[in-house]
């Protein structure tokens, strides 16, 4: 059997704080209300999408990987995360705040959940007047003044929020306090891990349970990093019809591609998979004489066997690879 671009069912994830953007802007499908994330491509235990297209369809990531290997995940992937995704691909619209949090690193994560880390990353697609982010602190802070802030209900006036708009890219080690506002919707690219510390939730009650959400005040006092930097969002720079570099990590490598009619792209030296995230208008991909129309809001992936692709239309593109 021969790989080919796959696509897969986005699992839609119920948050108190979702809205409907991934319906009305990503035109994805379902009836539930509060879909606050989309989760693409994931190999999250009891959480796995399945292909949707071709021969392979209904197969899991990690049935594939136990199929063609190398020839899925790329050599070097493979020798170093065997049949183990690394990567969670996501759109997530907040319609209104996400909790404040932090994500352990992978010694941390490793020793408390034998998990992976969480590292990741986030392209605001779409933000409202106004919509902020919080990433990092804007002022030096103790742990005990941390705790104390925490205690008094001011963990907003040491931490970093920046209004937002689209294109915007920031760069979420772990370790970094965090949250996405109110009125934001980006595609969130992030190691196989689904933990999260959370630090403050305003006190919230969430409507479907009755209850406020449970908080992890002493986990992530040793996982967060108190460093603070003079700037948190990534610059970066687009080129028409060439990939450029968004956010190269040891974790994933993101770049962006802004596509103007056609281009052929040889992936011959990418010892990887490499997925495909439509962030603004839509292209087509060509494999093999075969087509694959990708709109916003779509993700593809290409196998590492697969060298020679070629792209039509108007579109930008995050190019995610190891």
């Amino acid at each position: 059997m021969t790989l080919y671009p796959l696509e897969f069912l986005p699992l839609y994830k119920y948050r108190m704080w979702g809205g409907e953007k991934l319906k009305t802007l990503l035109n994805k499908t379902y009836s539930e209300t509060n879909i606050g994330e989309s989760w693409e491509i994931s190999a999250v235990k009891n959480d796995e999408t399945v292909i949707s297209n071709g021969e392979l369809k209904g197969k899991t990531i990690k049935e594939l990987i136990a199929v063609f290997g190398a020839d899925f995940l790329g050599k070097s992937v493979y020798e170093r995360f065997g049949n183990d995704f690394p990567l969670l691909i996501k759109f997530i619209d907040a319609k209104t705040p996400l909790s404040i949090q932090v994500h352990p690193s992978d010694e941390l994560a490793k020793e408390r959940h034998d998990s992976f880390g969480k590292n990741e990353m986030w392209y605001v697609m779409q933000a409202e007047e106004d919509a902020e982010l919080i990433a990092g602190f804007d002022k030096k802070i103790t742990k005990q003044e941390y705790i104390n802030t925490l205690e008094s209900g001011d963990i907003l006036d040491v931490l970093h929020a920046e209004k937002v708009q689209s294109g915007d890219v920031f760069n979420i080690p772990t370790g970094r306090v965090h949250a996405i506002g109110a009125g934001v919707l980006l595609a969130e690219i992030q190691q196989t891990s689904d933990i999260t510390y959370r630090i403050y939730d305003y006190n919230r009650v969430d409507a479907k349970t009755g209850q406020t959400r449970e908080l992890h005040t002493e986990q992530a006092i040793d996982a967060i990093d108190f460093e603070v930097h003079d700037t948190y969002k990534t610059a970066y720079r687009v080129t028409q019809n060439k990939a450029e570099e968004l956010v190269h990590t040891p974790y994933f490598k993101t770049n962006i591609l802004e596509l103007s009619g056609n281009l052929k792209q040889d992936f011959s030296n990418t010892d990887s998979f490499v997925i495909l995230m439509c962030v603004e208008g839509d292209f087509t991909l060509t494999c093999n004489n075969e087509n694959f129309h990708i709109n916003t809001g779509a993700t593809i992936l290409l196998p590492a066997a697969i060298n020679i692709i070629e792209l039509s239309g108007k579109a930008k593109v995050l190019e995610v690879s190891l």
